[in-house]
């Protein structure tokens, strides 16, 4: 199995691509058997098996730090970083914790639980990483519906006139405990709906990188006022117009 040679964050980036799309489906069929027995958040992890992978495959932690917003989907995180042994105690008194905790691994950047609270832990993070003059990337995860929580909002806000290397990936899986519902979900599902903006925009490209000599620049120039055409075709433009892009 090529789960049993993964024992430590960078033993994801020796895996060929063939292999980690084996090693999604073995870490589910573990994620299956030992949640079973021990109880914990099966969905959830399930679901950002492949995030996890790419996550670690690009970035280099511990030095690299990523915070989870609520942690609970943290379980393939725990794996690739070396803890696949402790899953037998997984949610037990003096076992392995169901969030990321910082005693645990210093893989865990901050320690979660409560939904809303990744952006600005990273954003917290990013400042004390630019104040001290250090080199290293911050991402923080949050979902859907995390982002709807007032939390979320005050670190956005934040943010957006910070000029600094922060990024946040929005797990947009239209799930959560029940129904999301207001202003924010009806945006993000309106941006799910506008397919052709992306076909549209990767239309327009092909079509003129293939005509000579004048296709390139002309498609150059198009690129670099993406935004102007995208405002025309999506529904909003609310992070890009906060500074965050």
């Amino acid at each position: 199995m090529i789960l049993e040679k993964i024992n430590e964050p960078g033993d994801i980036k020796k895996l060929t691509y063939p292999e980690m799309e084996i090693l999604a489906g073995e870490i589910r069929d573990f994620l299956i058997d030992k949640i079973s027995h021990t109880g914990g958040h099966l969905a959830s992890n399930l679901g950002v098996v492949e995030l996890t992978i790419a996550l670690y495959r690009v970035f280099d932690l511990p030095r690299d730090k990523v915070i989870w917003d609520v942690g609970h989907q943290a379980y393939t995180h725990k794996i690739l970083s070396g803890r696949k042994s402790g899953f037998e105690d997984l949610r037990k008194y003096g076992g392995l914790s169901g969030f990321p905790k910082r005693k645990e691994s210093p893989c865990d950047a901050f320690d979660t639980g409560h939904s809303s609270t990744s952006i600005s832990a990273g954003l917290g993070i990013v400042q004390a990483r630019d104040i001290l003059g250090e080199n290293y990337k911050v991402v923080s995860v949050i979902g859907d519906g995390a982002l709807t929580g007032g939390e979320a909002y005050e670190a956005l806000n934040n943010l957006g006139d910070r000029k600094t290397n922060f990024i946040i990936i929005l797990n947009d899986n239209n799930m959560s405990i029940s129904p999301n519902v207001g202003g924010m979900s009806t945006y993000l599902t309106d941006i799910r709906a506008a397919e052709g903006y992306i076909t549209l925009k990767k239309n327009v490209e092909d079509h003129l990188r293939s005509l000579p000599v004048v296709g390139d620049p002309v498609a150059d120039v198009i690129v670099r006022t993406k935004n102007t055409i995208k405002q025309m075709v999506v529904p909003g433009m609310l992070f890009e117009n906060m500074g965050i892009t």
